[in-house]
């Protein structure tokens, strides 16, 4: 076994997973796994650049991270940063900091390789299922990248585009920091669905989402619409973690969040208060991926990015 830690940290948030892996068996066992909402991406879509409110957030959490895997021994530590310090200006600030804290270097990634790493996260464990067919579709939202992967036992084709549940609801849903409308109005939730429209039309140019026999859906929008289908009194990772919820599920959950107020969805209990202004952007993400391939339901991982970049340190 080697015991590695891996950080995640995107647009929206950053996550430690410190865990024990062995190559010759596939097997992973998380000694320490946790997400912090750090909002990295804070205004990036409109300034370029990194708020420095942002950027001492996201180093507070990294400070409580340096802690652990300290505390837990891991031998190596892989740092990615995915799509909010790709996009900004002052990025050498973000990886100053990080090198002071953790004391290694972030690897700032292409969309492509965010790609293959949450394919290998998401996809390991179902090595064998003759209950899922292939290939799959994985489909990591983000806060300000949506990756679409598709595969079966390796990657075939991945794409990258800029639609995610940070950058939507920033780009239509807030101005200066204030919510323009609360629920949103039928205007603004067509300006989503048509840059989503646009982004899908993009990812189709690339990754054939029509042979997808299998959807696998990642991150937090995925996990949280989940969690509300499975009624959950709070957030419940064993039960999510390979959870199949119907199109029609999603459908229902997206409308919901989409005409509900603030303080409505925060009422919520599997909701994280961190996502309670993202989180209808995200999910009507997924419920837009559905629809294009015709998915019947999502199969939804747990395991993602966090886990493939823990897999490329072994």
């Amino acid at each position: 076994m080697k015991r590695v830690a891996a950080v995640d940290c995107g647009t929206n948030s950053i996550r430690l997973l410190v865990a024990d892996l062995d190559p010759a068996t596939g097997e992973l066992k998380d000694l320490d796994r946790r997400m912090t909402i750090v909002r990295l991406g804070q205004g990036v879509d409109r300034t370029g650049r990194l708020a420095p409110e942002a950027l001492e957030r996201t180093f507070a959490a990294c400070r409580e991270y340096a802690g652990i895997i300290r505390e837990l021994g891991a031998e190596k530590l892989r740092f990615v940063a995915t799509s909010a310090s790709r996009d900004a200006e002052n990025r050498d600030d973000f990886v100053r900091g990080v090198v002071d804290i953790l004391g290694v270097e972030p690897e700032v990634i292409t969309g492509d390789q965010e790609a293959e790493f949450s394919f290998t996260g998401a996809t390991k464990e179902l090595t064998g299922r003759t209950d899922l067919d292939t290939p799959y579709l994985v489909v990591d939202i983000g806060g300000g990248s949506t990756e679409f992967v598709l595969g079966s036992d390796t990657v075939r084709a991945a794409r990258s585009v800029d639609i995610g549940c940070v950058r939507m609801t920033e780009r239509h849903l807030v101005e200066d920091g204030k919510i323009l409308a609360d629920p949103p109005g039928e205007d603004r939730v067509a300006a989503i669905k048509a840059d989503i429209a646009r982004a899908l039309d993009q990812a189709a140019e690339t990754v054939p989402l029509s042979e997808a026999r299998t959807l696998v859906g990642l991150a937090g929008s995925v996990t949280t619409v989940a969690a509300i289908a499975l009624n959950l009194s709070e957030y419940d990772s064993a039960a999510i973690h390979h959870s199949r919820i119907p199109l029609t599920q999603v459908r229902e959950i997206t409308h919901r969040l989409l005409t509900t107020t603030h303080e409505e969805r925060a009422k919520i209990p599997a909701i994280h208060p961190g996502r309670v202004d993202v989180i209808a952007a995200g999910a009507l993400v997924l419920l837009s991926v559905m629809e294009r391939i015709g998915a019947e339901e999502v199969v939804v991982s747990e395991h993602d990015i966090l886990d493939g970049i823990a897999w490329s340190c072994a």
